[in-house]
């Protein structure tokens, strides 16, 4: 049998959003139903360097069993490549991989736009992203084929990010994208979405209007998070992609040993209806993605499928 070996091009030529969210809710329910086994990530580690592996398997619907392996080198060197293998669940057969980093920053996009679907205003209308990195790109472009949006702004301390952001974007989406000068002026929104890489709040929880959703996508951690733990107090519903993955972490998240750690709950819980994403229109809902294991090797799957197809035509 022949496999598939795809790269960054291939993802970016192949795929579309909302397809791949689909994909994603698929494996909520498979979570939901324990038919996806998604242990927590590890680590190969040595002296320079570590090698990080999420390993999963979706064996009801879809039937795939993987892994994604990255590295956390730090140097300059051209070959930092993200590795997504794709096995059959049920005969164990090799069915290809993928090479390259989009495919994971698209996984973690649809997951937060199927975050956004279940919990954010069904009348939403405007978002705010802080952040202009290739994860805030994939998170916008999720949530613009989940809602209808009408309006974005942008903020980024580097005023050039943000201006290159919001001119790449608005070309991209076809919508007006506007670059703001501070992030107060930037979340009072519908919308917030965090994908930074700062280890210190980036916005205030006075600044939140009742109804917001907000997805945070950076640092969550008891050594730096990009949210002060006041969003957790103004959110009337918190939720995780996993919860496993969220207590496996050797620091502790940032709610932790907090009054709301016991409030968080899964998206896999309010995809399939257990529990609501929110119960009126002024709650203000919080979603933290941590990286639920498997969901890259159902996305690459979703992807090969699609090569095969356009390969026959």
């Amino acid at each position: 049998m022949a496999y598939q070996v795809l790269t960054d091009s291939d993802v970016l030529r192949l795929t579309r959003m909302k397809p791949v969210i689909e994909a994603i809710e698929r494996v909520f329910r498979e979570q939901a139903n324990a038919t996806l086994v998604s242990p927590p990530r590890f680590q190969l580690e040595t002296e320079n360097g570590n090698l990080v592996f999420t390993a999963g398997a979706a064996t009801e619907t879809e039937k795939v069993i993987g892994f994604r392996v990255y590295d956390t080198f730090s140097n300059d060197h051209s070959g930092h490549e993200q590795l997504v293998s794709v096995f059959d669940s049920v005969i164990g057969v090799f069915k290809g991989i993928i090479i390259g980093n989009l495919l994971g920053a698209l996984r973690t996009g649809a997951i937060g736009g199927a975050a956004i679907k279940v919990m954010s205003r069904p009348d939403a209308e405007q978002l705010a992203i802080i952040g202009t990195g290739i994860q805030a790109r994939t998170q916008l472009e999720a949530a613009i084929a989940i809602r209808d949006i009408k309006r974005v702004l942008v903020y980024s301390r580097n005023d050039i990010n943000r201006k290159n952001f919001a001119e790449e974007m608005s070309e991209k989406l076809d919508m007006d994208v506007i670059p703001m000068d501070s992030p107060k002026k930037c979340v009072e929104k519908d919308i917030i979405i965090c994908a930074t890489n700062s280890r210190s709040p980036v916005i205030n929880a006075d600044w939140l209007k009742p109804g917001v959703h907000i997805n945070t996508v950076g640092p969550k951690s008891m050594n730096g998070h990009e949210l002060p733990i006041e969003v957790a107090d103004k959110s009337s519903v918190i939720t995780t992609d996993s919860l496993e993955q969220l207590c496996a972490y050797s620091t502790p998240h940032f709610l932790a040993n907090t009054p709301y750690e016991q409030n968080i709950v899964q998206l896999s819980d309010i995809i399939t209806g257990k529990t609501p994403g929110r119960t009126s229109l002024n709650d203000v809902t919080l979603f933290c993605s941590v990286g639920l294991s498997g969901t890259e090797v159902v996305v690459a799957h979703e992807i090969m499928k699609l090569a095969e197809k356009y390969a026959r035509i």
